[in-house]
């Protein structure tokens, strides 16, 4: 695979933590550098060190290769906007919708394979209050899931871990009121979440719309108005297609810039890790970063 083009040197970083993280690195090691690529390989204890590492081997490596899910790469977001340098990503952990965002393949082997002889692709990334995030950002109904989806509950139930976290969050979920401006309008809106996405995908394989693409320079919105939670499990296909905006209680919303604002201060998920508070401001950070995807007709 590796061919006649010149050594490459990459820093790998592993999340031992992750799903597949501990039984996957090794093999997925031995495949890149099999491939042609020498890695710098670096522990994964917590994200500072992660961003601490990717600062520190930029000067000597031609890309990251991170292996993990979508709270790693989060997590790596603001070093690899600073050093510029490419991302191979190894879909490591639970959800990995970024990694299906992209088009890389859930497979391991062949998840090597876009590493070695993908293309690069520039890609938009979301920001709160300061925090890039890759997939979604959310207020309300997505916390309370957040903290039910322990370590544990990944571990034990894989994706099916979101949805019994989810089932256990609606239990206890109540709606709140918040304000949302965008693009010179306001809405005042009681509500049981806010999600602003920069990507396609989130939460185990839904989409944030249809028609969303993370390098179309945009942010998605949606907020969900019911008034009653049991009508959430009627329309949940269509947030597995991302025609969710149809329905009347979803109020949905595209633009650059967002701004969130609660009564009280909520906390703001990002990819899956709690990182701010309202009032939040969103924008969008058009090709902040490089990623390794197949080629178009693999994708």
């Amino acid at each position: 695979m590796a061919g006649s083009r010149p050594a490459r040197r990459a820093l790998f970083v592993a999340n031992g933590k992750s799903r597949r993280g501990a039984e996957g690195a090794d093999a997925a090691a031995a495949a890149l550098e099999q491939g042609g690529i020498r890695l710098v390989r670096e522990p994964c204890s917590d994200a500072e060190s992660l961003r601490a590492a990717i600062r520190r081997e930029a000067g000597s490596v031609d890309m990251v290769i991170l292996g993990g899910g979508d709270g790693t790469m989060n997590s790596a977001a603001p070093a690899l906007i600073e050093t510029g340098l490419p991302l191979g990503l190894l879909p490591l952990g639970t959800a990995n919708d970024l990694a299906r965002t992209l088009g890389i393949p859930l497979d391991l082997e062949a998840a090597v394979r876009v590493v070695l002889d993908g293309q690069p692709r520039r890609i938009d990334l979301g920001e709160v209050n300061g925090h890039p995030y890759f997939n979604v950002a959310s207020i309300g109904l997505s916390v309370a899931v957040t903290r039910e989806l322990t370590g544990e509950v990944k571990r034990r139930w894989g994706r099916l871990g979101y949805a019994l976290a989810t089932c256990r969050a609606l239990w206890k979920m109540r709606p709140f009121r918040a304000e949302i401006r965008h693009d010179g309008v306001s809405h005042r809106v009681r509500t049981l979440q806010v999600a602003v996405g920069n990507g396609h995908y989130y939460g185990g394989g839904m989409a944030i719309d249809e028609a969303a693409a993370i390098d179309d320079g945009r942010l998605n919105l949606y907020s969900l108005e019911f008034e009653g939670i049991w009508k959430l499990a009627m329309i949940y296909p269509a947030f597995r297609s991302g025609r969710h905006g149809l329905r009347q209680e979803v109020r949905t919303a595209s633009s650059e810039e967002v701004e969130i604002r609660t009564r009280r201060p909520r906390p703001v998920n990002t990819d899956g890790e709690l990182t701010t508070r309202t009032p939040a401001r969103f924008r969008v950070l058009p090709g902040a970063v490089t990623v390794l995807v197949p080629p178009p007709a693999e994708a």
